[in-house]
């Protein structure tokens, strides 16, 4: 027989590689709001599910309101027996005038004779308390609530019961009880966060689980109709395919030519450059000469719409049509102010692992720098993302705008040293007209080519010129051409 039983929640098993040790005391605390009721309802569906016994025994909330709850949820609480003290004859007898007795009015030794009757009638296999701060407020003196909480550990013990204690950290003023952290088998924190524009955020810590290897660290989650989607923080190392170290290529020969052949599979490139340079029609060249292969590929639009992106591609658009009717391409609409980086890349992960996507497209970084303004962790986040696709033997490329259009121009987020390939594009001045230039400013993946091109973007498609030799100051954002016209590309069909 196994020595662990489901949470109810894939995400929070795969972070404790399997789920919760049987028969053990656990803690879930938190903050109101921050999914608690929730969680341990699911929790006991899960054993309703699997033919176990549950209870849930509430001091803070009616069964009227956990009805509600898991009406939201479209659950029914069928099966699972409710204890609650909301009435003064099942407390203190029939012989009380009043109908309603709140939790702090009984007491403490009464309240915990009545669990442990009840517990001994149905006899459970999994059991929810909620929640210790009512708990609290009963015993007053500290030192008798910590004596209480260790007499139901030790009532529990041996009775093939998992229990789990709900703490709101009200009564505590919102600190952590480290002795009651010593009293239990594992403890789970849910977070609440409140940021200055956009939704809430919710993130889950595992803060320990005796005899278990979890994943440490914050992992992210929201609330939705069913119940908590946890998403366990990706460690890249973890995962990974083998793949044909081969190229992908652009189907435009003068771009590939640049790469060396075009990206490795497996790597990363940053697309750079100011607005409006051509950075994703580049990634779009890419995307479709990959589902004319059949190889399925996604693009997350942050900053730009769908339908927008679509009616500017010009002669991709009825390919990109095609593909996207067929299957082969999907392209996402992200709003970052309500993703949280961990459900990104959970999103990222589903198509890699189950539509099986070898491109993908972020466009761009500044979108994804908005979804968590932390720019260290982003950096962090980011990192272990590509690492991931690169095991997978997925291409990648990320979109980052610079501010400004011509002189010395920055970027928001520095991550030119994580990708594999940077590709630079740059407006110049020649004859009195606007255009644009294209280098390879490095590619791990083999040699590249270190001249500067011009490049075109019009109606008919990409076209990439000859080396511009008398062309400089490029990288000081600030490039001027010197030379002659002939190598200068014009518009087909001129003279």
């Amino acid at each position: 027989m196994s020595s662990r039983i489901s949470s109810g929640n894939p995400g929070l098993d795969t972070i404790l590689r399997g789920g919760l040790p049987k028969n053990r005391l656990y803690l879930l605390e938190g903050s109101p709001g921050s999914g608690k009721t929730t969680f341990a309802l699911k929790y006991l569906l899960e054993g309703v599910r699997k033919g176990e016994s549950c209870l849930y025994i509430t001091l803070s909330e009616t069964s009227e309101e956990l009805h509600a709850v898991a009406a939201s949820h479209g659950w029914d609480l069928e099966g699972i027996d409710l204890f609650e003290f909301a009435s003064a004859e099942a407390v203190l007898g029939g012989d009380r005038d009043q109908s309603v007795l709140y939790s702090w009015e009984v007491e403490l030794g009464e309240t915990v004779r009545l669990i442990e009757e009840q517990v001994e009638r149905i006899n459970p296999r999994r059991v929810v308390f909620d929640s210790l701060s009512e708990m609290r407020l009963l015993a007053q003196d500290p030192l008798r609530y910590r004596r209480q909480v260790l007499a139901l550990k030790q009532f529990f013990a041996g009775r093939d019961t998992t229990v789990i204690l709900v703490d709101d950290l009200t009564s505590s003023g919102g600190d952590r009880d480290t002795h009651l952290h010593s009293l239990c088998h594992g403890v789970v924190t849910l977070e609440r966060l409140t940021l200055e524009f956009g939704s809430a955020r919710r993130r889950l810590q595992v803060q320990k689980l005796r005899g278990v290897d979890f994943i440490g660290g914050y992992h992210d989650l929201v609330i939705r109709k069913g119940g908590l989607d946890i998403f366990p923080r990706l460690i890249a190392s973890e995962h990974g395919n083998d793949y044909a170290a081969t190229v992908a290529s652009s189907g435009v020969p003068e771009l590939d030519t640049l790469f060396g052949g075009g990206p490795m599979r497996g790597t990363s490139t940053l697309v750079t450059g100011p607005a409006g340079t051509g950075k994703t029609s580049i990634a779009m060249q890419f995307v479709v000469a990959a589902c004319a292969r059949g190889e399925p590929a996604t693009m997350y639009q942050f900053d730009e719409r769908v339908s927008t992106l679509l009616a500017r591609t010009g002669t991709l658009e009825t390919q990109l049509q095609q593909y996207i009717d067929s299957g082969c391409l999907v392209i996402k609409q992200v709003n970052p102010a309500e993703l949280s980086p961990g459900q990104f890349a959970a999103m990222v992960r589903e198509e890699v692992e189950q539509r099986g996507a070898q491109m993908i497209v972020i466009d761009s970084l500044n979108g994804y720098l908005a979804a968590m303004p932390q720019e260290q962790q982003l950096i962090l986040q980011m990192h272990e993302l590509l690492s991931y696709l690169n095991h997978h033997g997925v291409v990648t490329f990320l979109i980052n705008p610079q501010h400004g259009l011509v002189g010395t121009m920055s970027t928001s987020l520095n991550i030119s040293y994580v990708a594999d390939a940077v590709v630079l594009i740059r407006f110049f001045e020649a004859e009195g007209r606007i255009r644009k230039a294209i280098s390879i400013l490095k590619n791990r993946g083999g040699q590249h080519e270190d001249a500067i091109r011009e490049l075109r973007i019009d109606r008919h498609g990409i076209r990439i010129g000859d080396p511009l030799t008398e062309f400089r100051g490029v990288l000081t954002g600030t490039p001027e051409y010197l030379g002659a016209a002939d190598p200068l590309m014009e518009d087909r069909g001129a003279a």
